[in-house]
């Protein structure tokens, strides 16, 4: 049985009307970035629960998830709704293998992701450990609007922390945003358009792509990943050139 523990909300974020960050203060146990908890609250007699990844490194005593308001459902906008103060369920043990101790060795780590699913990955490079093996680092943040790149403030500053070494490439596939490429990632891909914008090759002799987010962009990149790179799904019995995880 889950642990659950009473958690105090500290800050509430509202990037646009469906986007929001949620900050909590929580006695957990101690967790690895790229991991994810679950929020509940009690609704009708009947605890309501969640899966989110944190956002915030583990060193970080601010417990911070980023949201998407679903409109009809149970949880999210009852969440969206918190104020600093109010208290929210999460369980203690934070669970998941989408971190960087199940990534084999490579010179080019490809980080992949749709809205919200960014989150795993500013965890693992705001808390910066584990990442010496890797030659560069690239994250992709793809996204509807310009305006749901929440986090690109953090990731840009992330850039400069890591003079060089990490490449930050955007995409917004409803509009055309300069700076940001358009369309989907897998087309992207395909394309080469991807490769291109970042300087680098994705390719199965020195790289890794973590995928992380819309479970069709992560089946469609798999697919197209190894159809034409000859890249397979990383698995702890047979390593591969893929990790990925379904954001629902």
């Amino acid at each position: 049985m889950a642990d659950w523990v009473t958690g105090k909300v500290t800050k509430v974020e509202f990037w646009t009307d469906a986007l929001f960050s949620l900050t909590v203060h929580a006695p957990i146990h101690p967790f690895k970035a790229g991991q994810f908890a679950k929020l509940g609250l009690e609704i009708d007699g009947e605890r309501v629960q969640r899966a989110y990844s944190y956002v915030n490194a583990p060193s970080d005593p601010n417990l911070e998830f980023y949201l998407v308001t679903v409109p009809d459902g149970k949880l999210s906008p009852r969440l969206a709704a918190l104020k600093p103060g109010d208290e929210v369920l999460i369980v203690s043990e934070a669970a998941g293998f989408f971190v960087l101790e199940e990534i084999p060795e490579c010179e080019t780590l490809w980080m992949l992701a749709t809205g919200t699913a960014i989150g795993p990955y500013l965890s693992i490079l705001q808390e910066g450990k584990d990442l010496e093996r890797f030659k560069n680092l690239v994250l992709v943040h793809a996204a509807r609007y310009a305006e749901d790149l929440s986090y690109l403030p953090l990731m840009l500053e992330l850039q400069k922390r890591y003079e060089g070494k990490l490449r930050i490439q955007t995409v917004v596939s409803r509009e055309t945003v300069a700076g940001s490429l358009h369309g989907r990632v897998p087309a992207l891909i395909e394309s080469g358009e991807l490769e291109r914008a970042v300087g680098l090759t994705m390719r199965a002799e020195d790289s890794h792509v973590m995928l992380c987010g819309n479970p069709q962009m992560v089946r469609d990149t798999q697919q197209l990943l190894k159809e034409t790179r000859q890249m397979a799904k990383h698995l702890r019995r047979r390593p591969g050139h893929m990790t990925a995880e379904h954001y629902w």
